[in-house]
């Protein structure tokens, strides 16, 4: 090969590494292919590297949480103070104050988490995101002693106001009274969040609501349904997140869970009773003239608009009987605690 016993002795002893010219010299001198040589090199110090390197379990976690969470639209919501996504101290400390958990491994949108969530497994990370924050805001918030009585009796008033689109800002008024805490949060990209039932403990219940579609029919449902979970006691074991509460899930079918069989047929009757919407249909379909609409939301003292979107759910023809579907959030928010669309809630303050 052209080399000395020392720097023979180099390589062997591992104090020179096998260069380019150093493979092809021995490929020369045993009719070994250079890459051969080569390989065993670039094997040898990634088993070295490998060994020296140290895990570091907190990079790991900081990197699933940024990967499963929105982390740049929390930031930019105001519910993480992070100036540069870059200080991963800074983010960390906000992770973890924001989900209020020990560490990192606490965090429950982490597979691996210490502490296992009460919340379904099909709960998304932008899900509880948004959950966390809507617990953050509930606990701050004062309202009357909750009862079963005043529960039920706020159902009854809040029936009265599904006649008027503006009479719904009286909503918050009569929850806090009931003793239920109502909280409207903006959802996430990507969350598909429509309502959540939970307690703070016993004698504390939440509704939060997102309000993604803001149409009369879809907010007297969701809030009807939120309720009724309320009056049965559902999400004190487990928190009840409502996504996509349309369609199927909207309805009453086998593979609908039991307490959102017993929420959904709550919120239906209470936008229309079944026995009504079954006989109008019989009898008008499938053609609903809108003198017909007006006249069965007159009898009925309800917004033409909570007829409309139960027909919609009935036909599955959403493209119909739109021109009733109002809007809410303009009307609601103002007299809610509400955390999104430009506004933040204070935590803290």
């Amino acid at each position: 090969m052209g080399v000395d016993e020392t720097g023979i002795s180099k390589m062997v002893t591992d104090k020179k590494p096998i260069t380019a010219e150093v493979a092809l010299a021995l490929e020369g001198a045993f009719s070994i292919p250079a890459e051969q040589f080569l390989g065993v090199q670039k094997d040898y110090e990634l088993a070295n590297a490998r060994r020296a390197s140290k895990p570091n379990p907190a990079a790991q976690q900081r990197a699933q949480l940024v990967g499963a969470l929105p982390i740049p639209e929390m930031i930019k919501r105001g519910w993480l103070d992070v100036p540069d996504m870059r200080d991963t101290a800074r983010l960390e400390a906000e992770l973890i104050k924001f989900f209020n958990a020990a560490s990192l491994a606490d965090i429950e949108v982490l597979p691996h988490a210490a502490k296992k969530s009460n919340v379904s497994e099909e709960t998304t990370p932008p899900q509880l995101a948004w959950l966390h924050r809507v617990k953050q805001i509930a606990a701050e918030m004062l309202v009357a002693q909750f009862t079963d009585f005043g529960a039920r009796r706020a159902v009854g008033l809040l029936r009265e106001l599904t006649l008027s689109p503006e009479s719904a800002r009286k909503v918050p008024r009569i929850l806090a009274e009931a003793g239920i805490r109502f909280v409207i949060v903006e959802s996430l990209p990507g969350a598909k969040i429509d309502g959540v039932c939970f307690w703070l403990d016993e004698g504390k219940p939440v509704i939060g609501m997102s309000m993604r579609h803001d149409r009369i029919d879809n907010f007297w449902f969701v809030l009807r349904h939120e309720v009724e979970h309320v009056i049965q006691g559902h999400g004190k074991e487990k928190i009840v997140i409502d996504a996509e509460l349309e369609g199927e899930k909207a309805g009453v079918g086998p593979d609908v869970a039991d307490e959102e069989r017993i929420a959904n047929t709550a919120a239906a009757e209470f936008c229309v009773p079944k026995k009504t919407l079954d006989a109008f249909i019989a009898r008008k379909a499938p053609y609903f003239a809108e003198r017909d609409i007006l006249g069965v939301a007159a009898t009925l003292k309800v917004h033409p608009g909570l007829v409309a979107g139960q027909l919609q759910h009935k036909t599955g023809r959403y493209d119909r009987f739109r021109s009733h579907l109002v809007k809410m959030r303009s009307i609601v928010a103002p007299n809610a605690v509400v955390d999104g669309w430009g506004d933040v809630v204070p935590i803290g303050a």
